[in-house]
């Protein structure tokens, strides 16, 4: 029988819903609905940066799955993520805009949480 620890399934339970929501976020900028394209203008980040910031999304989302099986891919990826959303914390808090810094706020401590519990689940 394989045993599984609580640790793990914490892991798997914050990478599946972290992945989520980057997927969910990545579809609503690829189509660039109006309350994003407008959020990014608010924001200053420029429409050329659509794409790489979708990719960003995907590739953390990726990473974090792939992380479950292979450890140093999920902490690489969480490592990424909590950049990522440190620096949208950063980009809203510049224009002033704490409500949209909130979000960002959870899903940074979200992604910190990656990394501390690959940290402790046993190998």
């Amino acid at each position: 029988m394989i045993e599984v620890s609580a640790v793990f399934v914490s892991l798997a339970v914050v990478t599946v819903v972290m992945s989520a929501l980057l997927l969910i976020s990545a579809g609503a900028k690829s189509l660039r609905t109006r309350h994003i394209t407008e959020q990014m203008t608010t924001l200053g980040v420029p429409q050329s940066m659509m794409a790489f910031l979708i990719g960003a999304q995907v590739a953390g989302a990726a990473g974090a799955i792939v992380g479950l099986w292979w450890g140093p891919v999920g902490i690489a990826a969480a490592i990424g993520l909590t950049l990522y959303f440190a620096g949208a914390v950063a980009f809203h808090l510049r224009v002033g805009d704490r409500k949209g810094a909130s979000p960002a706020v959870v899903l940074t401590l979200a992604s910190i949480a990656l990394i501390v519990l690959h940290a402790a689940t046993p190998a």
